[in-house]
This record gives C-alpha cells, sequence and structure tokens, in this order.
C-alpha cells in the first residue's frame, strides 16, 4: 500500500495556498475604471515613445476623445478576463489530464492489453481528480453564464442581439443547453471512472472473471460515449469562445493535445512511485512504452496542427484565417515556441531507443512537454478572450499552482486507498514480466 507522505501533502497544500493568494491578487490589482485604462494605455503610448512632438501629442489626444472611452472599455473587458482566462487555462489543463488518462485507461480494457496492467492503479489515481474538476469547471461555467466574466461572448444578450452569425447559432449556443451538455458529459465520464474503479476493485478478490469482463464491454461502449462527448466538449468549452470561427478537425486536435499530456503525467507519477520504493514491478520496458506513446502521440499531435493550420491557409477564407492571423500577429512566440517544445524537443530527444529505458530522461523530456501542452491550451483560449492585452504573470502562474496542489492532493490520497497492484486482472503475471 502506498502512503501519502507527510511532505508532499504539505507541498501541495502550500501550492494551494500560493496559488489561492496569487489568484486573488490578479483578480484584484487591475484597473477597474475606464479611466484608469485610459491613463494606462496614454502611459504605455508615451513609454513606447510614439508621442514625438506637439502635434502629435494634439493628433492622438483627439483621437481618445473621439475614440478613447469605446476603445478603453473594451480594454477594459479584456483586462478584467485576464485573471478568469488565466485560471480557465489551468482548470481545462489539468481535467484533459485527467479525462485523457480516463480514455487510454478504457482503450486498455477494451484492448485486453497485458503491458499496462501494472500501471491501471495508477491512472485510476489520475483519474480521481474527474470529479473535482469537473465540479470546478462546471462551477466556472456557471459563474460565466451569470456574467461574472466575459469570456464566453455568446453568453452576452447585447452581443447577440448585434451579431447575426451567432443569433442563427443560438439554438445550440445557449446558457441552458450548455450547462445541461456540459453535465451530461462530466456525469458520464464521472460513472465510468467510478464504476471502473469499482470493478477492479472487485476484481482482486473475486473467484472468476466476471467483473473483467463486465469492464471489458463496458469500456468498449464508453469509448463511443468518450468520442462524442469529447468533440462535443472541444466544440462548447474552447471553439465557442471564437464564436464566429470552427473547425472540423478541432475535436481531434485537442484529444491529441490531451492524449500526450496524460501519457506523460502516466510515466511521470510512475517514476516517482518507483523511485520512492513503490511500483517495483514497473519496469524499463514499461517505462520504455510509455515514452513510445509520448513520441507517437507527439507526432500526431503535430500532424494535426499542420493539417489544420495548412488547409486554412491555403484556402484562406477570411472567416476562417482569422483565428490563425490573431495568434500569429498576437502570439507569435508562445504559438511557434509550442511548435519547438511539442513537436522538434520530443522528436529529437525521444527518437533514440536506449534514451526511453533512461528514468530522469524521461521525467525531463515529460515536463517540457507538460510545458508546451499547457501553452497550446493557452493559445486556444487566451487570444479569443483577453486580445492582445497577455503575458505570462502572477495570475497564470497562480492559477497553475493552486490547481495543481488540488491535482497532487487527490490523485496521490486516491493512490494511497488500494493496493498499487490489480493482482485480479487475469494478464497480471503478463505485464509483471513484460520485457521488449
Amino acid at each position: 500500500m502506498y502512503t501519502f507522505s507527510s511532505k508532499l501533502k504539505t507541498f501541495s497544500f502550500a501550492l494551494m495556498i500560493i496559488g489561492l493568494l496569487g489568484v486573488g491578487y490578479g483578480f484584484f490589482s487591475g484597473p477597474s475604471t475606464v479611466e484608469e485604462v485610459k491613463v494606462m494605455l496614454q502611459d504605455s503610448h508615451d513609454a513606447h515613445g510614439e508621442v514625438a512632438d506637439s502635434h502629435g501629442t494634439d493628433a492622438y489626444a483627439a483621437n481618445a476623445d473621439a475614440h478613447g472611452d469605446e476603445h478603453a472599455e473594451h480594454v477594459l473587458h479584456l483586462i478584467k478576463n485576464k485573471p478568469w482566462s488565466a485560471l480557465y487555462v489551468a482548470l481545462f489543463f489539468f481535467f484533459m489530464i485527467s479525462l485523457a488518462t480516463l480514455a487510454f485507461y478504457a482503450i486498455q480494457h477494451a484492448a485486453q492489453a497485458g503491458w499496462s496492467v501494472v500501471l491501471f492503479r495508477v491512472m485510476e489515481g489520475i483519474t480521481a481528480y474527474l470529479p473535482v474538476g469537473g465540479v470546478l469547471l462546471f462551477v466556472f461555467f456557471v459563474l460565466s453564464s451569470l456574467h461574472m466574466n466575459h469570456l464566453f461572448t455568446w453568453m452576452d444578450p447585447e452581443v447577440v442581439a448585434h451579431d447575426e452569425l451567432i443569433q442563427n447559432k443560438s439554438g445550440y449556443l445557449n446558457v441552458p443547453f450548455f450547462l445541461i451538455r456540459a453535465a451530461i458529459y462530466i456525469i458520464g465520464w464521472v460513472i465510468y471512472r467510478n464504476h471502473a474503479r469499482k470493478l477492479t476493485l472487485a476484481q482482486d478478490n473475486a473467484s472468476d472473471l466476471s467483473n473483467y469482463t463486465k469492464l471489458f464491454k463496458r469500456s468498449a461502449a464508453f469509448l463511443v460515449f468518450f468520442l462524442v462527448s469529447e468533440s462535443m466538449m472541444s466544440w462548447d468549452w474552447i471553439m465557442s469562445l471564437d464564436p464566429h470561427w470552427f473547425s472540423t478537425l478541432f475535436g481531434w486536435y485537442v484529444f491529441a493535445s490531451m492524449i500526450v499530456s496524460a501519457i506523460t503525467t502516466i510515466a511521470l507519477i510512475s517514476i516517482y512511485l518507483k523511485g520512492k520504493g513503490y511500483l517495483e514491478f514497473v519496469n524499463d520496458s514499461h517505462l520504455h512504452d510509455l515514452a513510445k506513446f509520448m513520441f507517437g502521440f507527439s507526432v500526431f499531435w503535430t500532424y494535426l496542427w499542420f493539417s489544420q493550420f495548412m488547409l486554412i491557409w491555403y484556402a484562406d477564407i477570411p472567416e476562417e484565417v482569422t483565428y490563425f492571423i490573431s495568434r500569429f500577429n498576437e502570439y507569435k512566440i508562445p504559438f511557434l515556441g509550442m511548435l519547438v517544445l511539442n513537436f522538434l524537443f520530443p522528436l529529437l530527444v525521444l527518437m533514440n531507443s536506449d534514451y526511453k529505458r533512461v528514468p530522469w530522461f524521461i521525467v525531463t523530456t515529460g515536463i517540457v512537454i507538460l510545458i508546451g501542452h499547457y501553452v497550446d491550451i493557452f493559445v486556444m483560449i487566451m487570444p479569443a478572450t483577453v486580445g492582445d492585452q497577455w503575458f505570462f504573470g502572477i495570475s497564470e502562474i497562480s492559477s497553475v499552482l493552486l490547481v495543481l496542489g488540488i491535482f497532487i492532493y487527490v490523485v496521490f490520497t486516491a493512490l494511497s486507498k488500494a493496493p498499487l497492484l490489480a493482482k485480479g486482472n487475469p494478464f497480471i503475471k503478463e505485464s509483471e514480466h513484460f520485457h521488449y
């Protein structure tokens, strides 16, 4: 049995406290009035040296009088969105790790895989965050629907009243239906997670394979539900932030980012537990296979990224290219940087088979990959919600620390509740003696 160490528990609480303080600071530190924003914009304008003489100053002042209030009010909305957006990126990032781990776990059961059985308890521990993360996200959506922020513009009646395109989508993009769909997704995922956990624990002490057989069939059925619900989730929770834009590849693209992050997290936690004297049945071949999945799905993510980008760029349809124009012009460093972190780096370092068996090498690579896919989610969300008013600051760092603290506490608490070996699985011996 794994024991949740007091040091790690204290560390998780410290992350939550520091993160909560930083998130609070982010909400209360920004400008609160249009006048404060106008002063900030004037200072920024002067600092960039754009006001060179008295004629320039007069011209700027005249322009500010004519358009300043409207522009400043728009910037104020973007700045107020920033802490909300930073929190949303962190909530979605850690939730998608847990959700994709559940999908990977279901695939192992549906495929009757033998190599991964010794990792099942690690996967179940990671998916324990799913109900907690689901509640946090649903509360976030409820607060958004109450106009506590302006992330989802289609939730604002004033915006919808002057936007014919959003009006035409209102049958799908409306608050009650949005929340109902979110509840269905989350409840469906959590029900399968809890049921699967119950069956695997029951199988440990069973005299037959009835629980294993049930889980095999139900995992296959769940994957059908997951494929549909994950695609719709990506439309609802991410793509609807840009309600004028759509991509038929988007669901797969989000899934690719999710699955890479999930497998990386499985590898990191497995290596941590093995280093602490647990998971002695996990060997270099298991780590090698996890690293192969990290490599393979990184290439798959790149394929989907390029496919989506190339097709939209080549077609050059105005309502489609606007998505990439805003990201390339205003988010060039993170937009191009994530290609290095998510494709070039894993391609170069994980191509060698021997390196895939070295724990510290996998950990280093995994941390870089997780940072890269956090940036991917950041670039999906921020341009639509904060525009050009972005930067990595206290709000972003604190949000990650807060949710990371919750994630660590929930996951490792779950790991301490059951033996780390699913001994009742019929392929357990194959997994324990797995060598590649």
